[in-house]
């Protein structure tokens, strides 16, 4: 999300969500950001399997534009309505506890480099946030148990997140409309599926939304009774998709025989958090 205004209807939504008595916490990417600092330093921009190839050089570009650049602009924006915005990181307070992770192409393991996957989340910080009544904006960089900081994919991030507050919903933004059904010979959108479908679809996915996808997959496994893919270029998106029943773009939900309720109910105080991936 590189658009002034579509930042700023982003912003006036989560603090509408905190007026509603909703408690949003902001896990953002910067992937646009990312790629234009490093055409400015001549330095190589590659993906695989929708997850960007990260050298110790690169990595260092990383941390700066998402912590120093993307999150201060998000915080910046949310505090024009008041003071609600705190950024942190995951490696703050060892929010996020990350591992090195290799990208599979072909049904082979490819190494991407200081790229990570979360493997544990301490909520405690981002809890401490919410209770004094502010929105912890995420910045999806994570430190090892070996001491290194990783790059993670802000949709996982926020994935993991969700599930460790017993998050309600996870509200993912991209740059299409949905989840096509029929992609590239349809356009599509499929408005709902279960897990298992989804699951069962995530093989065959284009690279752009494997990650978002999968992040929706782990995160309603996890016990968030909805993971909703919206269209990030309509202003206003993430208000209508969390508050309008007929919400835009593609919404994942638990397999029937998944027992929400009890999930939700064993959830601790925070179960109400929304979490909102920009």
């Amino acid at each position: 999300m590189v658009d002034e205004a579509l930042q700023q209807s982003f912003a006036k939504d989560i603090v509408d969500l905190w007026h509603a008595g909703l408690r949003p916490v902001v896990v953002h990417g910067g992937g646009p950001q990312i790629n234009a600092m490093l055409d400015r330093l001549d330095m190589e921009t590659r993906f695989e399997a929708g997850l960007r190839v990260t050298t110790p050089e690169a990595m260092e570009v990383v941390r700066m534009v998402l912590t120093g650049r993307v999150q201060r602009d998000l915080v910046g924006h949310i505090n024009a309505h008041g003071p609600f915005a705190v950024g942190m990181t995951g490696e703050d307070a060892h929010t996020m506890t990350a591992v090195r992770r290799a990208a599979w192409v072909d049904g082979r393991p490819v190494d991407i480099g200081l790229v990570g996957d979360i493997v544990d989340v301490n909520p405690g910080m981002v809890r401490t946030l919410l209770e004094q009544g502010h929105i912890p904006v995420v910045s999806p960089v994570a430190r090892g148990e070996d001491g290194q900081v990783y790059n993670v994919n802000a949709d996982l991030a926020a994935s993991a997140l969700a599930v460790a507050l017993g998050a309600e919903r996870l509200v993912m933004l991209t740059d299409v409309e949905g989840l096509y059904a029929d992609w590239p010979h349809s356009t599509d959108v499929i408005e709902h599926l279960t897990a298992d479908a989804l699951d069962a679809m995530l093989p065959e996915l284009a690279s752009g939304m494997l990650p978002k996808m999968e992040g929706c997959l782990r995160a309603v496994r996890g016990g968030v009774r909805k993971a909703h893919v919206l269209d990030g270029r309509v202003p206003h998106a993430v208000l209508r998709g969390v508050l309008d029943e007929s919400s835009p773009g593609t919404t994942v939900i638990p397999d029937p025989l998944v027992d929400t309720a009890s999930l939700i109910g064993n959830a601790p105080a925070g179960a109400n958090d929304i979490t909102a991936n920009a």
